[in-house]
């Protein structure tokens, strides 16, 4: 196997073609350390508008270590993965606590802050402290493996740290978190899932391009299956507030808001067997108003489809509720984190809200 790399390619490569991005402008460990993490599994187009909104709110570990993690999460909301958001906030705490806002730069204390892995520890100190450290996410993983022709299955962990080990060795001493960047770089914009072996700067070199091989790999044995679920949402009212639920911690939805919901069927809800629900649940009575336009949202591995139907509580006093729960005006409602399906339902009615 051809352990060396065309390092001077890729870097004049990189440095011609390298995107504008708003983290780039000023390497600082925490500049970095946010924007890597919001770009686990999300898209740059997503990410940019996000980074900016985050970075003027949160302008340094002490401002995001002081904030409540309602504050965090409302800024994080519509980005997903929220326990990136929380992990970042429990994150900064410690870095204020035991390093008093300053980010360590070595590997051994980087570990030590949670939610930190070996992919943003390698580009933490890579790209905000220049030195000799791999970070290997999907996307250098692609462009090895077809570089280098690696053919094992990159969804076992002894795979990937072997690649993430020969990553380090392809470094150059000088400059080499260049080269760091530029994989990343190349992997997200010309080596990537379809890859555009025509305007890659490594194509003279590249094994699986010579072989004609290269849109084989990598391989990767596990794929995961989409669950999908139906779910019929209560929109109560009472006088001029709506009943939400905030999930807790160690739920999917922690800290985020949703509307009360049942487990469905395909084939749709019924509005009486809700309000039977609903006065088994909460123990009041309400009556049916109307029902809203359907949503459907994807987290993790689910599918979900949500039949919003709107019901007014029937109670002239304040009803009891079981914990969790709370009655929220529309205007208090802006102010919290909702799940992105249940956002796009309160979004459907509150223009219409007052005249309903």
């Amino acid at each position: 196997m051809n352990t060396s790399i065309d390092c001077a390619s890729l870097r004049q490569w990189f440095l011609e073609e390298q995107r504008l991005l708003p983290w780039r402008l000023d390497r600082t460990p925490y500049a970095v350390w946010v924007s890597e993490i919001m770009l686990q599994q999300t898209q740059v187009a997503v990410v940019i508008p996000y980074f900016e909104r985050w970075m003027q709110r949160f302008p340094t570990v002490r401002h995001l270590a002081e904030a409540s993690i309602d504050e965090v999460i409302k800024i994080w909301e519509g980005l997903g993965y929220y326990s990136r958001a929380r992990y970042l906030h429990a994150g900064a705490r410690y870095v204020l606590e035991r390093h008093n806002g300053v980010i360590p730069d070595s590997e051994e204390e980087l570990k030590m802050i949670k939610g930190l892995g070996p992919y943003t520890i390698g580009a933490i100190r890579s790209f905000a402290f220049h030195q000799r450290s791999a970070a290997v996410d999907g996307n250098v993983l692609r462009v090895l493996t077809r570089y280098l022709m690696i053919e094992e299955d990159i969804s076992q962990p002894k795979t990937v740290n072997a690649i993430r080990e020969l990553a380090l060795t392809l470094l150059p001493q000088e400059e080499s978190w260049v080269i760091t960047e530029a994989l990343i770089e190349l992997g997200a914009t010309v080596c990537t899932r379809k890859p555009k072996c025509g305007d890659c700067p490594l194509r003279k070199s590249c094994q699986s391009y010579i072989r004609g091989d290269a849109a084989r790999l990598p391989y990767k044995s596990k794929k995961t299956s989409i669950e999908v679920l139906h779910r019929a949402v209560a929109v109560v009212r009472w006088q001029d507030k709506l009943l939400v639920r905030r999930g807790q911690q160690g739920e999917i939805m922690s800290d985020l808001y949703e509307f009360p919901y049942f487990e469905s069927q395909a084939s749709g809800a019924d509005s009486a067997e809700m309000a039977a629900n609903i006065r088994k649940r909460f123990d009041f009575e309400t009556l049916y108003d109307k029902k809203l336009e359907r949503v459907a949202h994807s987290f993790t591995r689910y599918r979900v489809h949500l039949e919003p139907i709107q019901f007014i509580c029937r109670s002239r006093t304040r009803p009891q509720l079981i914990p969790h729960h709370q009655w929220l005006s529309p205007a208090e409602l802006q102010r919290v984190a909702f799940s992105s399906g249940h956002r796009r339902i309160f979004q459907g009615l509150d223009e219409n809200f007052e005249a309903s």
